[in-house]
């Protein structure tokens, strides 16, 4: 099997290459949630100064445009703030960055993968001292049935302090999910695979992904990808200019 891994987002040194495939069965059991339908990759949303941009798609608005909108919003109250803690979660960036953006993602979310190439590395390249990302499990199982499990092995990989390069190992393969497919990651990123596996085949990690999901709903998180930029919530797979936007606008507050 062919493996693509991107290390835009660093994690710790580079992993080697290997030719070897592993197979890896499957003996945990798939644990269901509440039967609601949740959609990934909202279309439309609520950004708190008016409706989101299809992914992708430019805006005639400029970022000082959006920047004066939603400072004006603050004046007259319309910004909602949450209160979203990420204190165990897999993070990067300064902890004492003055921006924290908590995501909620799911491992099959096609917007989810189209924002780490086309949004989150830029961010991060824009503002290395100002932002701290951390995500947060948010698996949609009624339509993407193997996403929790990929979160439970990027739970597995974040025990051995490698969750960037599984992530992006996971995004860049999104296609084809799989044991097998964790397996060969976690070889070629060089984790412990004796411990990967013990820790992915147990289950470990379910109840961390259970209590990320839960959290993430009772905030009213209702898709993929939704964040949290230090509390304000931000729907969907908004193009670059919008959190740019949130972010000037939250460092002129500082």
């Amino acid at each position: 099997m062919s493996i693509e891994t991107d290390h835009s987002i660093p994690n710790s040194e580079p992993s080697s290459e290997t030719g070897d495939t592993i197979t890896f069965k499957r003996s945990h059991f798939y644990l269901a949630l509440a039967p609601v339908m949740f959609v990934c990759g909202l279309a439309v949303g609520y950004l708190f100064w008016g409706q989101i941009d299809d992914y992708g798609s430019q805006s005639d608005e400029t970022v000082q445009d959006k920047i004066e909108t939603v400072e004006a919003e603050n004046v007259v109250g319309q910004i909602q703030r949450f209160d979203v803690t990420s204190t165990d979660d897999p993070c990067i960036g300064p902890q004492s960055a003055p921006i924290t953006i908590v995501e909620f993602s799911d491992f099959e979310c096609h917007y989810c993968a189209r924002f780490v190439d086309a949004t989150l590395v830029p961010l991060l390249e824009a503002y290395p001292d100002e932002i701290r990302f951390c995500y947060r499990d948010f698996p949609l199982d009624n339509i993407h049935p193997e996403a929790r499990f990929a979160a439970e092995a990027a739970q597995c990989a974040f025990e051995q302090n490698k969750f960037w390069e599984f992530h992006n190992g996971i995004f860049r393969n999104q296609t084809a999910l799989s044991d097998n497919l964790y397996i060969n990651l976690a070889d070629k990123i060089n984790l412990d695979i004796s411990e990967f596996e013990k820790c992915y085949s147990s289950g470990k990690f379910r109840g961390r992904v259970n209590d990320d999901f839960n959290v993430g709903r009772d905030l009213g998180v209702t898709g993929t990808p939704t964040f949290f930029v230090n509390g304000r919530p931000l729907v969907g797979a908004q193009p670059l200019e919008a959190f740019m936007a949130v972010i000037e606008s939250e460092l002129r507050t500082q």
